[in-house]
C-alpha cells in the first residue's frame, strides 16, 4: 500500500472524524472534548498525517517536544483497516526525526494497555523515572 506522510495541521472536525475510524478515540475525557481537541490540533508541536493515494487520512501522529532533549508522543493512530502495515512505525520514526533524531531526543508516551506490544516492538520500554500530577476531571467515553 502506498501512502505519504506530511507535516500538516488538521481541523478539529477532521481529527474527530479520523478518531471515529481508530481505537485512539477512547483516550480522551468527555469533559470539554471538542474545545480541547481544537486546542490540540492547533497547538501541538509536530503534527503528522499519513494519507493514502486517494488523499484519505489513514494515520495521525502528534508530538510535543523541545527539539533538543525530549519528545512526548501525545497521539498515534491508524485507521483500523490499515493497522499492521507499518504506518504507525513510519509515523513515529518521522516524528522522532523531526524532533531532532535518535542521537539527541528521548521519546516518551502514555499508552493504552492494548498498544504496549506495538511500542515494545519499535524499541520502547516502561521507564521508572516518570512522575504524574493529575487532578483533571476525566469521564471515559469513546468517540463515535
Amino acid at each position: 500500500m502506498k501512502y505519504t506522510i506530511t507535516q500538516e495541521r488538521l481541523t478539529a472536525k477532521e481529527y474527530i472524524d479520523f478518531l471515529k475510524k481508530t481505537d485512539l478515540g477512547s483516550q480522551y475525557p468527555k469533559e470539554r472534548f471538542e474545545q480541547r481537541i481544537d486546542t490540540l490540533v492547533n497547538r501541538v508541536s509536530i503534527s503528522l498525517v499519513a494519507r493514502d493515494e486517494a488523499g484519505e487520512i489513514i494515520g495521525v501522529c502528534f508530538g510535543i517536544t523541545d527539539f533538543a532533549y525530549w519528545l512526548f508522543i501525545t497521539d498515534l493512530g491508524v485507521v483500523r483497516e490499515h493497522t499492521g502495515k507499518g504506518i504507525g512505525k513510519a509515523l513515529v520514526r518521522k516524528l522522532h526525526e523531526l524532533a531532532g533524531g535518535t542521537d539527541n531526543i528521548i521519546m516518551y508516551t502514555c499508552v493504552n494497555e492494548n498498544a504496549i506490544p506495538f511500542y515494545e516492538k519499535i524499541g520502547m520500554w516502561k521507564p521508572n523515572d516518570v512522575m504524574v500530577y493529575n487532578h483533571v476531571e476525566w469521564t471515559d467515553f469513546t468517540v463515535e
